[in-house]
C-alpha cells in the first residue's frame, strides 16, 4: 500500500495536474513544482513549503518508485514526473479525481465533478460516484453535522483528519445539548418555585378575606 505524507501528496497532485492541464510545462523543474505546491488557488490547505523540504519529499517519492527524474540532454536542470497513474493502473477519470483529492482534501461529489472537470469532463455526479466506488484507496466519510452531503477522501495519506473532526463536532454538539438540557431543567425548577410562592401567597390572601 502506498503511504504519502502531506508534502508528498501535494507534490504528486501538482505533477498530475500539470501533466494534464499544461503538458507543455511537464515534466517540472524543482522551482516550478515548488510554486505549484505553494500556489493559493485550487489548493487546500494553502502551504508555504521550502525548496529543501520539497527536495527531500521528492527523494522519498523516488524511493517509493513514484517519481521519474529527467537529467542531461536538453535539460539544464533536473525535471520531475510522476508514476502514480502507472503504479495504481488508473484511467483518465480516476486520475483526475485522485488529483483533486490530493490537492484539496475531502470533497463532495458535486465539488469533485466541477473541479476535476478541467482534467476530465464528467456527465453527472453519478459518474463521479461510480468512479470513486471502484477505487479501493478512497472512501466516503461520515456526513458531518450541518452538511447535506458526505465528502470523499483519498486514503493514500492515511485516514483523513476530517473523520476525527466529525467525531469532535459530534461530541461538541452532544455537550452543547447536555448543557442546554441542564439549563432548561434549572429554568423549570425556578418556574416551579415561583408557582409555589404564588400559590402560598394566594392561600394567605384567601385566608385574610375569608
Amino acid at each position: 500500500m502506498i503511504e504519502l505524507d502531506p508534502i508528498e501528496a501535494r507534490a504528486l497532485g501538482c505533477l498530475i495536474e500539470k501533466e494534464i492541464t499544461t503538458p507543455e510545462y511537464y515534466p517540472m523543474t524543482l522551482n516550478a513544482l515548488l510554486n505549484a505546491c505553494n500556489q493559493k488557488s485550487n489548493r487546500d490547505p494553502v502551504v508555504t513549503y521550502e525548496e529543501e523540504d520539497l527536495a527531500d519529499a521528492l527523494d522519498r517519492l523516488r524511493g517509493k518508485q513514484l517519481l521519474t527524474t529527467l537529467t542531461g540532454g536538453g535539460n539544464r536542470v533536473p525535471k520531475y514526473g510522476h508514476r502514480l497513474q502507472e503504479r495504481l493502473n488508473l484511467g483518465r477519470r480516476e486520475i483526475a479525481l485522485l488529483c483533486e483529492l490530493l490537492l484539496r482534501g475531502p470533497q463532495t461529489l458535486g465539488e469533485l465533478k466541477d473541479r476535476a472537470g478541467r482534467m476530465h469532463r464528467f456527465s453527472d455526479t453519478d459518474e463521479v460516484e461510480r468512479c470513486l466506488t471502484g477505487m479501493d484507496f478512497v472512501k466516503a466519510l461520515p456526513r458531518q453535522p450541518g452538511t447535506k452531503e458526505p465528502r470523499w477522501a483519498q486514503l493514500l495519506s492515511g485516514e483523513p483528519p476530517v473523520i476525527a473532526y466529525a467525531h469532535e463536532q459530534a461530541a461538541h454538539a452532544s455537550a452543547e445539548r447536555s448543557d442546554r438540557v441542564t439549563q432548561l431543567e434549572a429554568e423549570v425548577a425556578e418556574l416551579r418555585q415561583r408557582l409555589d410562592d404564588l400559590e402560598r401567597q394566594m392561600i394567605r390572601v384567601n385566608q385574610l378575606f375569608s
